[in-house]
């Protein structure tokens, strides 16, 4: 089942749903009831973008689903930043994009990634496939900021040679249905990965960050820590496999996920997962969901605090972990005055 098999045939039945193992908590069959007509063409946006403050040396447009450039290729010498900029501008229409990112050996790219979107119930589906080749690094910043009635998925396939550097943070506001998935193929032989996600949600939104990583040869290493703060009505959906491969020894693997929930209706649903199937390995999974401490809350009120800037202090003291573990300074910076917004809005 795929949303591209439901619109080529354009049956929305064969969109995934929760009778599906990997999209159980997030049916986009019934968020979905029929395929919408393709989205048109749209002018350049001039709305200032999530991370514009962040200089870039190439920058790509996916508009409507539509590339300004369909490949990008980051060769070996001076690290060099990429900013994809995934903009929809439609009204109850379907797009679908792919873009392909190429590190060759060597080469330091840091990936700026944004997904926003204009005019309202648009569907919207981006695939990504990258590759980092032997001693390359790269660093990717995702922010998904995007319309509460939108759905939008995105995939993602990333290969790494050994040796290879990746190391990721997405940070989403979740939509009506927001999905954002990210499967990586670890080759082992002293290549290292970071996975890291943040959900902040409020109303009746909706955020899923799925992950498989699969470990497939010895001397790897993989850290993944995800948080999220729900509110409301809304939704978190973690989704967290981490495969080791027979044969994939000496790995080093560890997933922690861990969410606040800050009233009755809001709701988390998380299924960390370690499948292994090798000997001699380190691997280690966490999660936790529960509330914000009264005892400290009321800690910080005794001593003057307003109760609204209290809980936003200790929501911040909670997600800061996830915005401090990005490397560019840059993108820190704009991450942690975003997250800030966000969460004075939660509090």
């Amino acid at each position: 089942m795929s949303l591209l098999k439901a619109i080529e045939a354009g049956d929305a039945s064969l969109l995934p749903s929760r009778r599906d193992e990997a999209w159980r908590y997030s049916d986009l069959r019934a968020a979905l009831r029929a395929i919408p007509d393709a989205s048109p063409s749209a002018a350049t946006p001039t709305t200032t973008a999530p991370l514009a403050a962040v200089k870039a040396d190439h920058e790509i447009l996916v508009l409507n689903g539509r590339p300004s450039q369909a490949a990008f290729r980051a060769k070996a010498g001076a690290p060099q930043v990429l900013r994809l900029r995934i903009f929809a501008h439609a009204d109850h229409t379907l797009h679908q994009g792919a873009v392909a990112i190429d590190l060759d050996a060597g080469a330091d790219l840091t990936l700026i990634e944004t997904y926003e979107g204009q005019g309202a119930d648009y569907v919207s589906d981006i695939a990504l496939a990258i590759t980092v080749g032997a001693g390359a690094r790269m660093e990717r910043i995702v922010l998904v900021d995007e319309p509460a009635d939108a759905i939008s998925i995105s995939g993602s396939q990333i290969d790494l040679e050994p040796g290879a550097r990746l190391y990721q943070s997405v940070v989403t506001a979740g939509a009506r249905l927001q999905r954002h998935e990210t499967q990586v193929r670890h080759p082992g032989g002293g290549a290292d990965v970071r996975l890291d996600g943040l959900y902040l949600l409020s109303g009746k939104r909706h955020a899923d960050l799925t992950t498989v990583l699969t470990h497939a040869a010895p001397d790897g290493t993989t850290r993944q820590l995800t948080k999220g703060v729900v509110r409301d009505a809304a939704r978190g959906v973690f989704q967290g496999r981490i495969l080791v491969e027979e044969g994939a020894d000496r790995t080093d693997a560890r997933m922690g996920h861990h969410a606040l929930l800050l009233n009755d209706g809001a709701e988390v649903d998380a299924k960390p997962e370690l499948e292994i199937y090798a000997d001699e390995v380190s691997c280690a999974h966490g999660n936790t969901v529960g509330s914000l401490d009264d005892q400290a809350l009321f800690y910080m009120r005794a001593r003057g605090l307003p109760e609204h800037e209290a809980k936003a202090l200790l929501m911040q003291a909670f997600v800061g972990e996830v915005g401090e573990r990005i490397e560019h300074p840059g993108a820190r910076e704009a991450v942690a005055a975003w997250v800030a917004a966000k969460l004075e809005s939660l509090a």
